[in-house]
């Protein structure tokens, strides 16, 4: 089979990796760019100050003020090519108000005077007294403490936008050319770099100062059977992170053998694509699974996306009061399930929490959107619902006075609202590695790595396929299936997890596109679990009969 039939047949194109437009990242600079120092701290100050004054001479009862720097870089490539190599660069300010009650919101894009700050707080009083006139309810704000004069870092080692363009360009032609070698028939591989500086001050009496990274190394291969010319695909088994470029210069150390190698704190991308493209070609001739009833085994590579649909979107508080339905509905986790105090949301195996604290986490800051410290906090416990995600506006509706920190914008010029925090499943207490929960299962699959997935609109019936699937019998892996994904419900689904392995096989997984609201705004969240037994899941057979 030739790539142009290839194409036609999978839907895929060179605009599979297209980019959003500038308005969406910024305009385009050239790579040194990224690496010049921004607005200075003194002068951020001056321009939070100048629209908080203008906002409180108007009204206001409460300011924010977002100033933000936006850098991002992608290198793209396909076999031996690149196919592209974006930088962009979004400067700009948002100003938030309450005046009678009410929000209001308005933004200059590239400001760097007081007065065009100042009219922007001005507009945005404006807005919001408008806005008032068809208020049902005013807002009720939870008090917050001002933090003075801080600042956050991520702890990178290595800032990526410092490494050259070829090294990067090496690095992933060098990939490429790894996978062709094993059996690959093609290959794309793409580096997503992301730097977000953001100022953040209010009317509490805050001026916060955060530098935040993000890095996400991604792969597609394919394999294809020249006689049938069916193929098989595996991507990368590594997560995006909130680290620096030294993620990619992992350590022996960092690995965790198995029957693949799974990477907890750095990342080695040659080793996994070499391995991707054996697995590709292995899966042309793997078994069909047969449908039924199995113990599942899953890695955290594929856990991750099991958690952040099942529990970390139908834990966000405005899908739960129905204030927010876009992509996939509300949630089946109601206020009155939660006021029973005894909901049982999983066996008494599961805990799960919210964090966003965790080193290297892509939604690791010091402070969320709105001023607030962020912090670990739960939301289910022995399996019973506690709590939920929840921001300065909402807490109140769950009896709390004081925010979750889990506000976010994506951009300056964006009004931040509640999305999602690091949600996690919490590593066993006792002494489990992996090759021992398998020495126990006598009919299950063991399964690696994310893929297609389905889910109603409150979150609740699903279907999760994968990437790498292992037939375990009586306690041995005997082999590669295929065709493989598992249906529940996800009160059926927790209520199943049996084992969880200890904290030495924690790992993250995540996404770095996470989409929510109209219009859309994107973020990027972990979700980290050790590997996790569930018992007696329904497994169907995805091949199409044609």
């Amino acid at each position: 089979m030739n790539r142009r039939d290839f194409l036609q047949l999978t839907g895929l194109s060179a605009g599979a990796f297209l980019l959003p437009d500038s308005a969406v990242f910024g305009r385009s600079v050239a790579p040194e760019a990224l690496l010049e120092p921004g607005v200075d701290v003194a002068v951020k100050k001056r321009l939070a100050d100048a629209a908080l004054n203008a906002a409180k001479a108007k009204g206001a009862s409460y300011t924010d003020v977002r100033i933000g720097r936006y850098l991002r870089q992608f290198v793209i490539t396909r076999e031996d090519k690149v196919q592209n190599i974006v930088n962009t660069e979004s400067y700009g300010v948002g100003v938030r108000v309450i005046v009678d009650g009410c929000w209001g919101f308005a933004s200059v894009v590239e400001a760097k005077s007081e007065a065009q700050t100042a009219k922007a707080a001005e507009e945005a009083v404006a807005i919001a007294k408008a806005n008032a006139r068809l208020m049902k309810q005013p807002v009720q704000l939870a008090p917050q403490k001002g933090f003075g004069e801080v600042s956050w870092k991520a702890p990178i080692k290595k800032n990526a936008f410092e490494v050259p363009i070829k090294e990067k360009v090496d690095l992933l032609l060098t990939v490429n050319d790894a996978a062709l070698k094993n059996g690959a028939n093609y290959v794309n591989s793409v580096l997503f770099m992301v730097n977000e500086q953001k100022y953040f001050a209010s009317s509490d009496g805050s001026y916060i100062d955060q530098d935040i990274h993000r890095l996400w190394p991604t792969f597609t291969v394919t394999a294809i059977d020249p006689k049938s010319g069916k193929f098989e695909t595996r991507s990368e088994l590594s997560a995006p992170m909130g680290m620096g470029y030294d993620y990619l210069q992992a350590n022996p150390s960092d690995k965790i053998t198995g029957i693949t190698t799974r990477y907890n704190k750095g990342y080695d991308m040659l080793e996994d694509v070499t391995s991707a493209a054996k697995h590709a070609k292995q899966k042309l001739t793997a078994k069909s699974v047969e449908a039924g009833k199995y113990d599942l085994v899953l890695d955290p590579s594929h856990l991750w996306l099991t958690i952040h649909e099942s529990v970390g979107h139908p834990l966000e508080l405005d899908r739960v009061l129905g204030y927010e339905a876009n992509f996939a509905g509300t949630s089946f986790a109601t206020l009155d399930k939660w006021k029973s105090k005894n909901f049982n949301y999983g066996s008494k195996q599961v805990n799960l929490f919210a964090d966003k604290t965790q080193v290297g986490s892509l939604g690791a800051v010091g402070w969320d959107d709105e001023g607030v410290a962020c912090k670990k906090w739960d939301l289910v416990k022995d399996g019973t619902l506690v709590n939920y995600q929840a921001i300065r506006d909402q807490v109140h509706i769950i009896g709390e006075n004081e925010s979750q920190g889990c506000c976010y914008a994506d951009n300056w010029s964006s009004v931040q609202f509640q999305r999602m925090a690091n949600v996690s499943l919490a590593a066993g207490k006792t002494p489990l590695s992996v090759e021992q929960m398998i020495k126990d299962v006598k009919k299950g699959i063991y399964i690696i790595g994310d893929g297609s997935f389905s889910i109603d609109q409150q979150r609740y019936n699903f279907q999760f396929g994968g990437q790498l699937f292992y037939e375990i019998k009586d306690g041995q892996i005997a082999g590669m299936l295929k065709d493989v994904a598992y249906q529940s419900n996800t009160q059926e689904f927790w209520n199943s997890c049996v084992q969880i392995c200890d904290e030495k096989d924690y790992r993250l997984g995540g996404s770095f596109f996470d989409g929510k609201g109209q219009p859309m705004q994107v973020s990027a969240v972990s979700h980290g679990s050790s590997t996790t037994r569930f018992n007696g899941v329904n497994v169907i057979n995805t091949a199409r009969k044609i």
